[in-house]
């Protein structure tokens, strides 16, 4: 393919999102091609700026972070106008827009007729309902912004049809590339000595469902079972959940740690949990199953497309009583758990790498590239 002027457009530089950018940006440039990163100033902590420190050497056309806010406000129009500027400067041919607000950027820039407007949404406007005023909202913004887009990218069928269901039919290209891991990352991980039964990695938010597996270990609790676990990550219910573990007299069981890389933290805990109540394709499954860690996960989002034929022993969201019994049968059968995740490492190994999922995307523009070019605006 002829090197493309790529300039990947997204919010805030944490989670599975911020990974998958960084992925698919440096890969593109190992490939020939010249990439740029627009993203929040304002988020992201150390740890973001530690991944645009490593990954600025890889970027042609650099990186610029500007403040953008997470709800519709002022600083849109700005963010607007620096998207719309950097990609004429850049004369860009890709404009990927990642999440709810890069997706909208990279929509309404103006003056842009030449680019492919690219779009992966990543769960964000996908993971609300019509039942508040603000879903209601976003799911109305997504229907109108859709006629903007040239190219849908998906990283799982799942959000592919949510999207069909949620928003509507979009009139642009649909590719479906999923979310992949490299092939260092398939080493086994070493378990620390002072590991807790259980580790959580991930955003500290209500939709994560810490607050079930919290109720699940104090159910275990009760029964008799002490089952320690550490949690990773940061968010905005990190109060509550720290009040949580108080009320229920488990603040000798439960501790907290700060964000930190996947694999330090897999480390922590002998075995993952994921009870989210709501997810698209989430990388700390696909890291968790390539390093042979034994996962229990609900049967949420594109979860099940991990597991595949493993899928059946996915629990119910929500469900604290289904998540204590996993967590126990986890425990007490070590061999089934092993035996059971180097399954599921197999299956990723397969079918979920780095390189099946940049594929996707490069073939993806150039099939949006083709489809301008008819029609005249190339």
């Amino acid at each position: 393919m002829t090197p493309l002027n790529i300039l990947h457009i997204f919010r805030s530089p944490v989670g599975g999102l911020f990974r998958h950018v960084i992925d698919l940006a440096r890969e593109q440039a190992a490939r020939g091609h010249r990439v740029g990163l627009i993203a929040d100033s304002r988020t992201g902590g150390d740890n973001a700026d530690a991944a645009f420190k490593a990954i600025i050497p890889s970027l042609a056309l650099g990186l610029t972070r500007i403040p953008m806010s997470r709800h519709v406000g002022q600083r849109d129009v700005r963010a607007v106008a620096h998207v719309t500027h950097r990609a004429a400067a850049i004369k860009a041919d890709i404009l990927h827009g990642h999440g709810a607000k890069g997706g909208a950027y990279a929509r309404l820039a103006f003056g842009q007729s030449r680019a492919v407007r690219a779009y992966t949404p990543h769960g964000g406007s996908l993971l609300i309902g019509h039942h508040t005023l603000a879903g209601k909202f976003y799911l109305a913004s997504e229907r109108l912004l859709m006629r903007h887009a040239d190219l849908f990218l998906f990283e799982s069928e799942f959000s592919a049809e949510a999207f069909r269901r949620k928003i509507g039919v979009p009139g642009g290209l649909i590719r479906v590339a999923r979310n992949g891991v490299s092939r260092r990352e398939f080493a086994s991980v070493v378990a620390r000595p002072d590991a807790t039964d259980l580790v959580f990695l991930g955003e500290l938010r209500h939709i994560k469902g810490i607050d079930v597996l919290i109720d699940a270990i104090a159910q275990l609790r009760r029964e008799g079972r002490a089952v320690s676990a550490t949690l990773v990550g940061s968010g905005p219910d990190r109060d509550a959940l720290r009040a949580q573990v108080v009320s229920l007299g488990l603040s000798d069981l439960i501790r907290f740690k700060p964000a930190m890389p996947g694999r330090e933290a897999l480390s922590l805990g002998r075995v993952m949990v994921v009870p989210s109540r709501a997810e698209s394709l989430p990388y700390v499954v696909l890291e968790a199953a390539a390093g042979s860690v034994p996962l229990i996960a609900t049967a949420v989002g594109g979860i099940g497309e991990i597991f595949g034929p493993q899928a059946a022993a996915l629990l119910p969201p929500g469900d604290a009583g289904a998540l204590a019994g996993a967590i126990a049968r986890k425990l007490d059968d070590r061999v089934a758990a092993a035996e059971s995740a180097s399954r599921l490492r197999e299956r990723v190994a397969a079918t979920f790498s780095i390189e099946t999922m940049v594929d996707g995307v490069l073939a993806a523009y150039h099939s949006a590239l083709e489809v301008l070019h008819q029609s005249g605006r190339r």
